[in-house]
């Protein structure tokens, strides 16, 4: 029986999902003893250097003030211009904020000096401010926002995701507000039952390494998470985020399709996770162009309804999970969250998995699969 959960986004999420059905096939809980010993990746694997965001710069450029109010009100100007002449969801309010951002992450000074001119003397625009990138460059990285639809994550080589600040550019798929629920599923998991935080789990399609490493801080020193993906970029920026937040020793991330990397593990993992690409290929050119023009086309198009990966990800799982272990597919919702329950309940998926659901983002829409391997 399928299960849709309502919205939970103040209340605990697995929890919140009692009672299981009565028809639900009774599951043994996983031996969850992790003995896996994390491998690094490989210096040949690494073929692509990350970028540096800009918070992380050395604050080298040293501009006059007053240069930088000039820039300051272009920027702004060109804002409030292309919000009333776009009909494709330029919002002015949201442009000025991110302009804030772009300034504070710019600035070794205090951002204030520019923000509120009005309040600065007006002798104090001849002295210097040191950046972090060139006004020269400042200018261009607005105008790549503005005129080219660059997402601003990409503008400024980060995004705030749960606690974590994360380094991301072109070619990694910025990770999503609602992907976070995947992280609390798992922490809700882990508290009601203390043996999951033992085990190893994969985080499949990593990205980032958001999943992976929101896991693995949940987890605490028991617990590994092998993160995959067959992107060069991803894996690079994987590792750089792993490196940042020193959890070397609890995420390994390994190059490879899906569950081509985890051959050697087969049937050992205790948890599996994936936000994997879910979007009909036909809806990609109708995407918001700071998303269709601009993220990696690899990590969006699911074939022709979005299910191809959800689909080898359902049969991948009952291989690579032991009897008893758990895994959290994120979909495109609502019709595509019902096919893969219904997909996981007959064909040859049929005896496989217990206790499947279907748990709604913080927007209510159906967007997660849950369910436990017999």
């Amino acid at each position: 029986m399928i299960r849709i959960l309502p919205s939970l986004r103040f209340t605990p999420l697995l929890s919140a999902a009692k009672p299981f059905c009565s028809s639900s096939p009774a599951r043994e809980p996983p031996q969850f003893e992790a003995r896996i010993t994390p491998v690094a990746v490989s210096n040949s694997l690494l073929s692509v250097t990350p970028k540096t965001p800009l918070f992380l710069r050395t604050p080298s450029h040293a501009t006059c003030l007053s240069e930088v109010w000039k820039w300051h009100d272009w920027a702004k100007d060109l804002a409030t211009e292309s919000s009333t002449d776009s009909e494709d969801g330029l919002d002015s309010i949201i442009l000025h904020r991110e302009l804030k951002w772009l300034i504070e992450d710019s600035i070794e000074d205090d951002p204030l000096v520019i923000l509120h001119r009005s309040e600065i003397i007006a002798d104090d625009g001849g002295k210097n401010v040191k950046l972090r990138v060139s006004l020269e460059e400042l200018y261009e990285l607005w105008r790549q926002r503005i005129e080219n639809r660059r997402p601003f994550q990409y503008v400024v080589g980060c995004e705030h995701w749960r606690d974590l600040v994360l380094c991301v550019e072109e070619g990694v798929l910025i990770p999503r507000p609602e992907t976070e629920l995947i992280v609390d599923l798992v922490e809700e998991l882990v508290t009601r039952d203390g043996r999951f935080k033992k085990g190893c789990w994969a985080d499949l399609g990593t990205g980032s390494g958001a999943i992976a490493i929101g896991i693995a801080k949940v987890l605490g020193s028991h617990g590994r998470v092998i993160a995959t993906d067959l992107s060069p970029v991803a894996i690079a920026v994987a590792c750089h985020n792993v490196q940042r937040y020193n959890l070397q020793g609890m995420v390994e991330v390994r190059k490879g399709s899906w569950f081509e990397p985890l051959r050697d593990l087969e049937g050992q993992f205790v948890g599996l996770v994936s936000n994997p690409p879910y979007i009909p290929s036909d809806d990609i050119p109708g995407l918001q162009a700071e998303v269709g023009r601009h993220e990696p086309k690899l990590a969006l198009d699911g074939g022709i309804d979005g299910t191809d990966s959800l689909f080898h990800l359902c049969h991948g799982a009952f291989r690579m999970l032991k009897p008893g272990g758990f895994f959290v597919f994120e979909t495109n919702g609502e019709k595509q969250s019902k096919m893969i329950v219904d997909y996981m309940m007959t064909n040859d998926l049929k005896d496989c998995f217990s206790d499947l659901k279907i748990v709604p983002d913080f927007a209510g829409i159906n967007r997660f699969v849950t369910g436990f391997r017999l």
